[in-house]
């Protein structure tokens, strides 16, 4: 018997192609209560960045090569809020509405991480309660 089958029907979800997108992005969108130490992107606008980059992409001619996608809970929630843009693993913080055309112009078009918004390892990284 062959893994992955059972009487010889086999998944279609497996022989599908998979659509090859040349940037996620995942914009945090997670929602916390108003008194959370935390904090949460919700609370700083993070809906409307994504509705904003959705737009905008699509506006760009990009829709079909870029995708992008509300995530919950990135753990940046200090630094939010958040996006982060694979297949390279830029991590943007602070974004606000102002910078969606930079983010779609310098990085999915020009091919350069916007600087200024950019998240460093150690921030990423750091512990946090």
């Amino acid at each position: 018997m062959v893994r992955g089958r059972r009487s010889g029907i086999r998944n279609p979800a497996y022989t599908l192609p998979m659509p090859l997108f040349e940037h996620h992005l995942f914009v945090c969108c997670n929602e916390r209560p108003p008194d959370h130490p935390r904090g949460c992107c919700s609370a700083k606008c993070s809906v409307a960045i994504r509705d904003a980059l959705k737009a905008a992409v699509a506006q760009a001619g990009l829709k079909g090569r870029v995708r992008v996608n509300q995530a919950g809970c990135l753990d940046q929630c200090e630094l939010g809020p958040t996006i982060v843009v694979y297949p390279e693993a830029v991590w943007y913080g602070h974004v606000r509405l102002e910078d969606v055309p930079a983010i779609v112009s310098e990085h999915l078009l020009g091919g350069r991480p916007v600087e200024r918004l950019r998240l460093s390892a150690e921030q990423i990284n750091q512990k946090r309660g």
